[in-house]
């Protein structure tokens, strides 16, 4: 197993030198991608690229979310990598729980590590009950509760099975990406393993959550993959009856 740390940037420039730092300090390689970032921003970024372990690719315009780490995945398999740990450049997430994180991505290495969110005060209760819609969906998709929180921006992929899904079908670009590809990764039969990591709200205040947008894209998005479990149903039910029949014999 060979893991990177991937982090899509889009005008964090207060707290992205703040999280490599703290990512390098565990001594973990690093593929930054600029999503069009302001000129501020973008020079952050070309200074962390001087260091040792830090690659940096570039979106002259922004694309979003998704795209963003697609890129840094297809960079990470250019370099070598046969895992990237995504993990967002505002600071959110607690770079201590890297460590375990990735020690079980080391014991399951054909899994997705799947981070689910402890939050602290610091949560806006809107945003807290907001994503419960998105779960519910996601629970209807994959006739399951596989995926314990499809939103969570901290997660380790295994790179094989992950290209081989986003090189032949379309996924959201935005903020659709994060639940749209564990639900179809799920569907391909995919381990997930759910862990708890701890949640703050960004250390630089600043939010790209587009709230018409991004509501509109992840619902066109959840209808899509509605459509899409219809005529998975019948592999989802076995799945289902053989998996509750094997908890049975345990």
């Amino acid at each position: 197993m060979k893991l990177c740390v991937v982090i899509p940037v889009y005008n964090h420039e207060h707290a992205i030198g703040h999280v490599v730092s703290a990512i390098r300090q565990l001594a973990l390689p690093v593929v930054l991608v600029d999503d069009g970032s302001t000129p501020a921003c973008a020079a952050v970024l070309d200074e962390l690229a001087l260091q040792a372990g830090v690659t940096l690719s570039r979106h002259e315009i922004n694309q979003g979310k998704g795209a963003a780490v697609m890129t840094g995945m297809r960079l990470a398999a250019e370099l070598g990598y046969t895992h990237a740990l995504q993990i967002d450049s505002d600071g959110q997430h607690d770079i201590a729980d890297l460590p375990p994180v990735i020690a079980l991505a080391q014991q399951h290495p054909e899994a997705i590590i799947a981070g689910y969110p402890v939050y602290d005060e610091s949560v806006p209760r809107s945003r807290l009950y907001g994503r419960y819609a998105t779960h519910i969906w996601v629970w209807i998709n994959t006739l399951s509760l596989r995926i314990k929180d499809s939103m969570c921006g901290l997660r380790v992929y295994p790179l094989a099975p992950t290209l081989a899904l986003i090189n032949r079908v379309h996924i959201g670009l935005r903020m659709d990406f994060d639940a749209e590809i564990l639900v179809r990764l799920d569907w391909r039969n995919v381990p997930i393993i759910n862990v708890p990591v701890h949640v703050s709200y960004p250390i630089d205040g600043v939010s790209h959550f587009d709230l018409w947008r991004d509501n509109v894209l992840i619902s066109v998005m959840h209808t899509r993959l509605f459509f899409g479990m219809l005529p998975r149903l019948p592999a989802l039910l076995w799945r289902l009856v053989t998996g509750r029949a094997a908890m049975r014999r345990a």
